[in-house]
């Protein structure tokens, strides 16, 4: 998989240092990532192809020259973030907004690599695991397949640049098993020694996000009193609404009566 990189911050961030942080994520994807999950993909920067009157961003067609596209982008907009199918119409993207990041008070460098993880493995934002309701009820739910947002707190360094931590496969387990590793760094925020983080978990400042089939609802969960994972969440709409969208859509579709 090939993932076009835009650099549109108008000056804020020279190409020189998005081809340096490129390299970052893509020795993080391939090092750090591959490994455990058995696939990966590369990082390129591109030029992006400006057409003269759009009052406003959108996805051209013609950047589309490898299987998915990130944009870097400097303010937030809300109408670009919550409209995949209207404004990337099924293609693989993702977008870095910076003063998002600055108000998630996150390295813009870590919010490009999460980006990035979440597409390798979820391209067209669709996936699901079922696996147990979040609040314990004791019923399943299916999940959503994110590399990241249990951890978004987390982070780690790769030649002085900051990138994503993300879960492992073992994450996705039915119940956490002995000796298991469930996301890359191992560990938790806050001094919390002989913390691991369980199976279906979230750490401090993240949370998930789950389909509910008895409710037919879209929801999400982070810990009670979790200021950091409620404003981060609040901030972060764009990937949650495309999902949502989505999966709303599978269950109309779903309870259709037959003929």
């Amino acid at each position: 998989m090939i993932v076009s990189v835009f650099n549109l911050s108008h000056g804020a961030i020279s190409d020189l240092r998005m081809q340096e942080v490129i390299r970052a994520i893509n020795v993080q994807i391939g090092r750090d990532f591959e490994p455990y999950w058995g696939f990966g993909a590369t990082l390129r920067l591109e030029g992006h192809t400006a057409r003269r009157g759009k009052r406003r961003f959108q996805f051209d067609p013609l950047d589309m020259r490898g299987d998915g596209v990130l944009y870097v982008l400097d303010k937030f907009n809300p109408d670009l973030a919550g409209a995949h199918e209207s404004d990337f119409r099924g293609v693989p993207a993702g977008v870095v907004y910076l003063d998002l990041s600055k108000g998630l008070q996150e390295d813009w460098t870590v919010s490009l690599s999460h980006e990035a993880l979440e597409m390798i493995a979820d391209p067209q934002v669709n996936l699901v695991v079922q696996g147990p309701h979040p609040d314990g009820r004791d019923r399943d739910v299916f999940h959503w397949f994110e590399m990241c947002d249990a951890v978004q707190a987390q982070s780690y360094v790769i030649d002085g640049i900051g990138v994503a931590d993300f879960v492992l496969p073992l994450y996705f387990t039915p119940s956490s098993e002995p000796g298991s590793r469930n996301n890359f760094m191992g560990a938790v925020p806050q001094g919390k020694r002989n913390y691991s983080l369980p199976s279906f978990g979230v750490a401090p400042g993240g949370y998930i996000g789950y389909f509910d089939p008895k409710l037919a609802d879209n929801l999400t969960f982070e810990h009670e009193g979790d200021v950091l994972a409620r404003k981060r969440r609040a901030l972060k709409q764009g990937r949650t609404g495309r999902r949502a969208q989505r999966m709303a859509k599978s269950a109309k579709l779903a309870t259709i009566p037959k003929a």
